[in-house]
């Protein structure tokens, strides 16, 4: 075993396991990539470290600047732990609609935490508008990088690693791969991978059904953290995903609690929407194929909510 030089070696090379107890045989099988073994427990690490390093390449970042974004929680986690690592202060602009836990995490390692006030605990097109203003006042700083992760085109190299990942530990046979967009970097970044790769597997973009601005073209409030929060996602150019879907957010979070129950996957609702979304797939493909999507974090993040307390 090759000792790293620092947590930063431990990103990536996640695994996969099969779903055994969900899906019964006249179903395609379905593949779950488990990306909480990432440090942070998310896949966010990925395109964290890859915006990071990409800036600091091109010399728009440099040491005795601070970082900002504004972010639902794993980013600002992902983004926090590079930054101390690397010794740039960093200013994530969050909401108190967010799991405690997300919040606390990012303090641990040693952000300067905004947190704005939300409608009732729901994540709202209205809360993100106000989170992006504060990140306007902030970038406007002298001395100040913005990794803005909706534009930032090195999150999709740090994405694409999953793609390839993926790809590896299927064997080469992949006929489908679903998954919830937020800043719609990791759908196409895997799609983009996918694609160099040679494998024709149809790439279905996920939202919660309460807020479906790719589906029907308008915003809503829901509790699904991390995707379904804005109507313009530039990261999703044409020819990136085949076919979106609206996944019920209560049919997701029941999943969420069968698959810890009857898979032992301790999953957040986010993850939980890409399953419910990979067992249709594989209803519709049948036996002999196969459908991928990814845990995109741990369920520890979630334990303090009702998500599982109930």
């Amino acid at each position: 075993m090759v000792v790293g030089r620092s947590i930063l070696e431990a990103i990536g090379h996640t695994p996969v396991v099969r779903l055994r107890h969900l899906v019964d045989a006249r179903c395609a099988d379905v593949l779950v990539k488990l990306e909480w073994f990432n440090p942070t427990g998310s896949y966010k690490d990925r395109m964290a470290l890859a915006m990071i390093e990409g800036a600091e390449k091109r010399g728009v970042l440099k040491p005795g600047m601070r970082v900002v974004e504004f972010t639902g929680g794993s980013t600002g986690s992902s983004l926090a732990m590079i930054c101390a690592i690397k010794g740039y202060r960093f200013v994530p602009v969050s909401n108190d609609a967010i799991a405690a836990e997300k919040l606390n995490t990012m303090r641990a390692f040693g952000a300067d935490l905004i947190v704005l006030k939300s409608d009732g605990g729901k994540l709202t097109p209205d809360l993100f508008d106000r989170m992006r203003a504060e990140v306007d006042r902030l970038r406007a700083e002298p001395g100040t990088f913005w990794t803005d992760q909706f534009n930032n085109t090195d999150a999709l190299d740090g994405y694409m690693n999953i793609g390839r990942e993926l790809f590896e530990q299927a064997g080469g046979t992949l006929h489908a791969f679903c998954g919830g967009v937020g800043t719609g970097g990791m759908l196409a970044g895997v799609s983009r991978a996918l694609k160099k790769v040679g494998s024709a597997a149809r790439i279905v973009a996920l939202e919660p059904a309460s807020s479906p601005f790719m589906t029907k073209g308008h915003g809503g409030p829901h509790r699904v953290e991390g995707i379904g929060a804005f109507p313009t996602l530039p990261h999703l150019a044409p020819g990136v995903y085949d076919e979106a879907r609206a996944i019920d957010e209560n049919e997701a979070r029941a999943m969420a609690r069968e698959l810890a129950k009857k898979e032992g996957i301790l999953a957040g609702t986010s993850s939980a929407l890409n399953v419910v979304a990979a067992i249709q797939l594989a209803r519709e493909l049948g036996p002999g194929k196969v459908v991928a999507t990814v845990a995109v974090d741990t369920g520890l993040k979630y334990l303090a909510g009702d998500l599982f307390g109930n």
